[in-house]
């Protein structure tokens, strides 16, 4: 089918509005891979420092004939989903040796679990780490020792980071090897009620203990469909993975068979082959616009649409929101996976996963076929499913139809007509939200506001009782120049009591929600944000606000609200504690969220 109209139009928007960045990114692109790798120009006491801490392949090296793979490695185990990680090394290495290559870790890049710092002063480092993992992995490649990267990385801002850094070291081809979700635990929505009870005050913490541990239980990806799980659906739909790399478990035959296979692909795109794929080429306008449409198709996490305008600002590509708009208007909601719907990945991988949506988005003309990606064949190859046969991995036909159709449905029979995320603006800013788990008659919320400036002094009020009619909560001072814009997922339980009363709530915020909220409408990345002295920053309780996701709109209407001058409060508290002293220059120097929230792009 020809490449939907809309779909070519913001392509084609996007390719005019880069174009100066682009060519200038490609210039320099094109001149270091003319230069190469200086492994074979270094002085030998240089080489010498490169290779010591490699013994077996010290001969190898010195040669300078093989291709050197180099690892730029997430690993910790305070991450689920990087706890794989650690054995991951010795593979490579192993694979690289099979083949007559070499392979070195590079370097480590930080990685946190915001499932432990939700909540905590820590979530103000979050968004950060994302920018510092950028730069670590930035210091591992300098040593320009490498013909092909590989990167470890799975969660929130670990897979943005490091594709800032693939981009950046565009020239050399890069390839993203996933560790796959933990088998399912107690069922999402079990947990979510859980957690409900217990904000209630309906349960002991205990209870709640339980049920956490039961959740979150074993090595591997979180297995409800937020950040983590949205950077894997991006990497296969931009090209990164292997196909059907994103979702098969950890430690499992077929999960180290792909790995390997990532490893000899590597080694087959370098510019010592004849099918050189540097990592700047693969991500191109078509890839990204690719990526936004997956987002749309899966109802993905918000973080993305702060990640993806940094990423793509590292490949001198320039993303704005009305790209998201228009697409996600184009683009059907194809899967309902945990907070959308009562499915995990683990489930809607086994209903047909990406390869499925994939092969149905290129039918259907709402997905670039013609893009370069690390595996041969374009995107097509994606629709492809890998399995073991004879104990070697082998690709054949991926599903045709979904075995579940309420996790996975063709886009000529969506959950919804358009995507997960709706671009919002009015006089209070722009902003964006995730209307895929939203109910319909949850759309559209006009009530009084009640403002805080931080999600505690929500918990409290809602402890004492104070919620009591119709209420837009407005948390303001969280975007990224206030404190690092945090997620403020730990006020989701609280908001779905007072809905589940029967009230109507909206949530309206400079900062971030996780990827794992979902049915309590909410207005974020509202900029400019109130630090700033954006419109959030002149609101009083008790004026009328109005939150449209139909219409697009977030407003104040009670006249005169916006002639007020903006309120000034103490800021002092975020600035130290728990490593926040060292972000002071990041704090004041971040980009607005509709750009990326970055730092260094």
């Amino acid at each position: 089918m020809p490449l939907n109209p809309t779909i070519a139009k913001v392509t084609d928007r996007i390719i005019e509005r880069s174009s100066d960045t682009r060519r200038r990114y490609l210039d320099r692109l094109d001149a270091a891979a003319d230069a190469g790798p200086v492994r074979a120009h270094l002085s030998c006491g240089n080489q010498a420092h490169a290779y010591a801490g490699v013994p077996d392949d010290q001969d190898a090296l010195a040669g300078g004939k093989a291709a050197n793979i180099g690892i730029v490695t997430a690993y910790n185990d305070m991450l689920s989903a990087h706890q794989p990680f650690e054995r991951f090394p010795h593979l490579i290495r192993d694979t690289a040796r099979a083949k007559g290559a070499t392979a070195q870790v590079a370097g480590g890049v930080p990685a946190m679990c915001d499932g432990v710092t939700q909540g905590q002063p820590g979530m103000e480092l979050s968004l950060f780490s994302r920018d510092v993992i950028a730069l670590a992995a930035g210091v591992a490649m300098s040593h320009n020792c490498f013909d092909a990267s590989l990167y470890l990385g799975v969660c929130d801002k670990i897979v943005p980071g490091l594709v800032m850094a693939a981009a950046t070291f565009g020239h050399i081809p890069a390839v993203f090897l996933p560790a796959g979700p933990m088998p399912s635990g107690l069922p999402n929505d079990e947990k979510s009620r859980v957690r409900q009870q217990f904000a209630a005050g309906e349960i002991g913490r205990d209870e709640l203990m339980a049920a956490e541990m039961a959740s979150y239980h074993s090595p591997g990806t979180c297995t409800f469909y937020g950040t983590a799980n949205s950077n894997q659906m991006l990497m296969e739909f931009m090209g990164l993975h292997l196909p059907g790399a994103s979702f098969v478990n950890p430690n499992t035959p077929l999960r180290d068979a792909l790995t390997v296979a990532g490893v000899e692909r590597s080694l087959e795109i370098t510019a010592l082959g004849n099918d050189y794929r540097p990592a700047g080429r693969v991500l191109d306008e078509k890839a990204f616009v690719n990526g936004i449409v997956g987002l749309m198709a899966t109802g993905g996490s918000t973080n993305l649409v702060l990640h993806m305008p940094a990423m793509a600002r590292a490949a001198g590509i320039l993303l704005e929101l009305e790209d998201f708009d228009e697409i996600s208007q184009a683009t059907p909601l194809m899967a309902k996976v945990y907070p959308n719907g009562l499915a995990d990945v683990n489930h809607f991988h086994a209903a047909g996963g990406l390869g499925y949506m994939i092969g149905e988005l290129i039918e259907a003309g709402l997905l670039h076929d013609d893009t370069l990606t690390i595996a041969p064949g374009g995107l097509t190859s994606y629709a492809r499913e890998p399995k073991l046969v004879d104990g070697r991995l082998s690709y054949g036909e991926g599903a045709r139809k979904s075995e579940n159709e309420k996790i996975l449905r063709p886009p000529h029979d969506p959950f919804q007509k358009t995507g997960g995320l709706k671009r919002l603006s009015g006089n209070l800013g722009s902003g964006i939200m995730k209307v895929s788990a939203v109910a319909p008659e949850r759309h559209v919320i006009e009530a009084p506001a009640r403002v805080f400036e931080d999600q505690a002094q929500v918990k409290d009020a809602f402890k004492a009782g104070e919620f009591t009619q119709d209420t837009v909560v407005v948390v303001r001072f969280q975007g990224p120049k206030a404190n690092g814009m945090p997620e403020l997922h730990s006020l989701t339980p609280t908001l779905s009591v007072l809905q589940d009363r029967g009230l109507k709530v909206a949530l309206l915020t400079d900062g971030r929600m996780s990827g794992a909220s979902g049915k309590v409408p909410a207005a974020i990345h509202v900029a400019p944000e109130a630090a700033e002295g954006g419109p959030l920053s002149k609101i009083r309780d008790g004026d009328v606000i109005s939150v449209d996701a139909v219409s697009g709109r977030i407003d104040v209407l009670t006249e005169g609200a916006l002639d007020r001058a903006p309120d000034r409060p103490d800021l002092s508290a975020n600035g130290h504690g728990i490593g926040r002293e060292l972000f002071e220059v990041f704090r004041q120097n971040a980009g607005p969220a509709t750009s990326g929230a970055a730092n260094i792009v």
